[in-house]
């Protein structure tokens, strides 16, 4: 990244994006059983991704923690609880749990030629191209 520039070179987000597809791949969310298995409290529970999540705040959180302190946090709107927030975390955690993906997941078992996946992202792109569609219209009238 040069210091006029804040959007990182192409290089950087493929290595980024290549790191990341490869810690889904190694910790088992791009397989949809296992994600399942872990959201299926009970019987046959599989607590592994547990470790997944508690890793990814381990080094979220430190850097969410820098990001504010050096005065580069986004800006976002805290607080705000709205009818698209809660349409749109429904429609995730409802997708999440029916096909055993989340979008990042998906991406990477689509890279694989997953069968799953091969009918989800298609739809999960056109299911945001349709949210977008309807925010524009609704912003515009």
């Amino acid at each position: 990244m040069s210091a006029n520039n804040s959007t990182p070179s192409p290089l950087l987000s493929l290595l980024a994006g290549a790191l990341f597809g490869a810690g889904l791949v190694i910790s088992g969310m791009a397989e949809p059983g296992k994600v399942l298995a872990f959201l299926k409290l009970g019987p046959g529970w599989d607590a592994s991704l547990m470790f997944v999540m508690g890793s990814a705040l381990a080094i979220t959180v430190p850097g969410f923690w820098w990001l504010r302190r050096t005065g580069r946090a986004p800006a976002t709107e805290r607080g705000r609880i709205d009818a698209p927030l809660l349409i749109g975390a429904g429609l995730f955690g409802l997708g999440w749990g029916i096909a055993g993906y989340c979008p990042g997941p998906a991406l990477v078992a689509f890279s694989q030629g997953s069968g799953g996946a091969l009918w989800l992202v298609p739809a999960m792109f056109a299911g945001q191209w349709l949210a977008d569609l309807v925010s524009r219209r609704s912003s515009a009238g």
